[in-house]
């Protein structure tokens, strides 16, 4: 029912009437253009069908003078005051609005500059002012409408408006409490699952911090209603394991023993511990002797000498779902990218079509995009600007709303007993009806205590493991999470068999997810981690404000702690301060104000001395603005765990999925070319320092990669007309070969056509390629320069007259 403005037929508004208070609206409504061109009695035709009538200050309707609609001011007046004389003679009220656009006078510019980046899909730009549309206090409307006299200037400005406020009852526009989907049996499913996992791993009876723990949490999930939150991710993450691919958990889904024993998550949250896969025995760290059960010495059973498992990060649940563990979970999921469409489609399968929706965004206007505005608005009204003034204009229209969007993972599940209308009205992206995926119009924020989100996000860990799987034969789970010689990547090269020098980077990081970033690998050279406890601390410790720089690093330069000691994620401060002697509720509050960068009040922090808390632990929380959670970290380092295993032990394997998976741009002559080749082409771009542009700074990641392959011993083929794929790098003996995709301009739909092509019948010539292939004229040069096409004469004529 709308198009660019939202339009509602009236019919459809007659049929929805009951409840409903309507009013004129401004100068576009019927009514005031009806006053205004066909006079007082058409327009009291019209504006019975109102319950009240609206008229604005003077400055508002200034366009309609400009455009010579209006005579003059005192011919607005006398519109106005007719306007009163309708309301009173129809018997209903008549309000005074201010048609708001900012809230103070001097924030006008930034409308004037917003509105003239629309260009000509915006009418007002034709005005010459725009109206004055700030926000008036009603001193300022009672002057406006002084004209009217005293008495009808309060009557349009205060009386009548108060009329129009008691004729609403107080409603909520939208759902006030949590509506989850109904699953037959959910409670039990998740009671069933959560028992025979933790049964199975610590045998019956369960120890007694584990069935406490198991206790506790199941009546938070089952008590709240969250049952079906988790019921529906574990049959996410299910499908997805079935059908071969790992699941990544981000967030602190990973705080909680449900949802570990449900398989949602791989991070478990106990005290770092033994147990046994045999007999069932375990053994519990609870002092903070060790930062994870991945870095406990092996050790056979001492009942039956199996060998035991060596699990637990010690991660409270209160990180999850609150202290009173009523929090609405958020449990977000990272699928393969390439599985990610799969995990969307079958909550479809799940809850019904009509069921899922994807989130809806609101987008705003980013601070470069509003600085060109500025810019251009400076040009066409032929200012010069000072930059102090252009850096205050661009500020004041930065965050303005801009557009909606499509959240890429967020899917909203409407229970069968609801509609969404109950919650949001709906579209279709880009105003396509057919598309696969409705939209919410109401961003994801505005309802989210109202409605389940599903976060099934795409991320390229999870692809590349299934890559290196599927390459080497080797099952991703059973890859050690201490083998000593991947522990030896974080704090040097020699493990490559390279020297720093030779590939420019003091540790063997290079392409490993959260540590192969310069920021990153600077920690680790400064921290030299040696446990898994350490890495989960860096991880935390660099996507955290204020946490390093300045705070962490200070400490550990000046000798005042050591890495095992600081704080990296938001749940070592509540678990380092109980095990100190703070109360755990008290623990748990500290961690929220810190993790928030609020502080910690007075009386809290005498608390902390009570206990003893060193001063330098209290000042380092202090600084803290925002902090990562440690069960996020933990599921990014096992993940990164695994894949840095193949980059030492299985080599081209790893390079093959790296340049696969997670690169886009490649510099393919440079490196066919050997490594003097490749570091010629980084030189380059390192020494444009700040100038690189970011596809020039993503490059020089992929080089540094190829540089460390080369330096490794291995080689890059360029592109191979009879064997490349057409995304994938291929092993070849010692080598790499390049994918069609790795050529310069050369997009996926053709490197697959060319591969398609190929399949049906070898490529007899050049021009064969060019038709069949779809491959262009500039490629088939490229190709032709860097020796591919050698083989192939460049048509398909015969030459008759070659032998005479």
């Amino acid at each position: 029912y709308f198009y660019r403005v939202p339009r509602v037929p009236r019919s459809v508004l007659d049929k929805y009437r009951e409840g409903l208070i309507v009013g004129s609206a401004c100068a576009d409504g019927e009514v005031f253009t009806a006053m205004m061109q066909k006079g007082y009695e058409q327009a009291k035709e019209k504006a019975k069908y109102y319950d009240y009538l609206e008229v604005q200050p003077k400055a508002l309707y200034a366009p309609l003078i400009e455009q010579e609609l209006v005579k003059n001011n005192k011919n607005l007046e006398e519109i106005i005051s007719n306007m009163v004389q309708l309301a009173e003679e129809l018997n209903i009220p008549i309000a005074a609005t201010g048609d708001v656009h900012f809230m103070n006078k001097e924030d006008a510019i930034y409308r004037k500059i917003l509105i003239h980046s629309q260009g000509g899909a915006n009418p007002l730009n034709k005005l010459r002012d725009l109206p004055d549309a700030h926000f008036r206090t009603t001193d300022e409307m009672l002057e406006d409408f002084a004209f009217l006299g005293e008495e009808k200037a309060k009557k349009v400005v205060v009386t009548d408006p108060n009329k129009i406020v008691d004729m609403c009852d107080e409603i909520t526009p939208v759902k006030d409490k949590l509506y989850t989907p109904k699953m037959p049996g959910a409670e039990d499913d998740i009671k069933n699952l959560t028992l025979n996992k933790a049964h199975e791993w610590y045998g019956d009876p369960l120890p007694d911090n584990v069935q406490k723990r198991v206790d506790k949490e199941l009546k938070s999930v089952i008590g709240n209603g969250f049952s079906v939150i988790y019921l529906i991710s574990q049959k996410l993450v299910a499908k997805s394991n079935k059908d071969g691919y790992l699941v990544g958990s981000r967030g602190s889904v990973g705080s909680s023993l449900v949802a570990t024993l449900t398989g949602i998550t791989e991070v478990n949250p106990l005290p770092p511990h033994y147990r046994c896969p045999k007999c069932k025995w375990s053994h519990f760290y609870e002092k903070g002797e060790y930062g994870s059960g991945y870095d406990l010495p092996d050790k056979e059973c001492p009942e039956c000498k199996t060998e035991l498992v060596k699990d637990g990060q010690e991660i409270p649940f209160e990180t999850f779902l609150g202290f009173k563990g009523n929090k609405v979970p958020d449990i977000d999921l990272n699928f393969s990218g390439d599985y990610q469409p799969v995990a969307h489609n079958y909550t479809k399968v799940l809850f019904g079509e009509n069921n899922v929706f994807r989130a809806g965004t609101i987008g705003t206007v980013a601070d470069k995009t509003a600085y060109g505005y500025v810019k251009a608005y400076e040009r066409d009204t032929e200012q010069n600007l000072r930059g102090a003034e252009v850096d205050r204009l661009a500020k004041g229209a930065t965050g303005v709303k801009r557009t909606t969007g499509q959240h890429p993972a967020g899917i909203l599940v409407v229970p069968d007993y609801l509609d969404i209308y109950d919650f949001t009205p709906i579209q279709y992206p880009a105003d396509d009806l057919t598309a696969a995926w409705k939209t919410t119009h109401f961003d994801f924020h505005s309802i989210h205590d109202n409605i389940l989100k599903l976060d099934c996000l795409g991320h390229d860990d999870p692809t590349m493991i299934r890559m290196l799987q599927d390459l080497s034969g080797i099952e991703p789970k059973t890859i050690p999470t201490d083998d000593p010689g991947v522990m030896k990547l974080f704090s040097g090269t020699d493990i490559l068999g390279v020297t720093p020098e030779q590939i420019q980077s003091k540790t063997g990081t290079l392409g490993i997810p959260e540590f192969g970033t310069r920021f990153v690998r600077g920690m680790l050279e400064e921290t030299h981690p040696k446990t898994f406890a350490e890495l989960v601390k860096i991880s935390g410790l660099s996507h955290g404000t204020d946490v390093w720089l300045g705070n962490a690093e200070e400490l550990i330069q000046n000798g005042t702690v050591t890495m095992p000691e600081v704080i990296g994620c938001r749940d070592d401060i509540m678990m380092d301060l109980i095990h100190m002697g703070v109360e755990s509720d008290l623990a748990f509050k500290i961690m929220e104000h810190v993790r928030k960068g609020r502080g910690i009040p007075d009386e809290w922090q005498a608390a902390m001395r009570e206990s003893e808390v060193p001063e330098w632990y209290i000042g380092a929380c202090l600084k803290i603005k925002y902090m990562f959670p440690k069960a996020h970290a933990a599921a990014y380092v096992l993940m990164a765990l695994r894949i840095a295993y193949f980059k030492v032990y299985y080599p081209l394997v790893y390079y093959a999925a790296y340049f696969s998976v997670r690169a886009d741009d490649f510099d393919l002559v440079s490196m066919a070319h050997g490594k003097e080749s490749v570091k010629a082409a980084m030189k380059e771009i390192n020494d444009k320092g700040n100038e690189a542009t970011a596809k020039e700074k993503n490059l020089l990641t992929v080089l540094e990669l190829a540089n460390e392959m080369l330096e490794r011993g291995f080689e890059f083929k360029m592109v191979d007309l009879n064997k490349s794929d057409a995304s994938d790098w291929l092993i070849e003996d010692n080598t790499l070969i390049a994918p069609f995709t790795a050529v310069p301009g050369l997009g996926l739909n053709v490197a697959k056509q060319i591969v398609a092509a190929r399949e049906e019948q070898d490529f007899l010539s050049k021009e064969d390629l060019a038709k069949r292939g779809k491959v262009s004229a500039t490629i088939i040069d490229f190709m032709t320069e860097n020796h591919v096409l050698d083989a192939l004469p460049d048509s398909n004529q015969l030459n008759l007259f070659a032998d005479f």
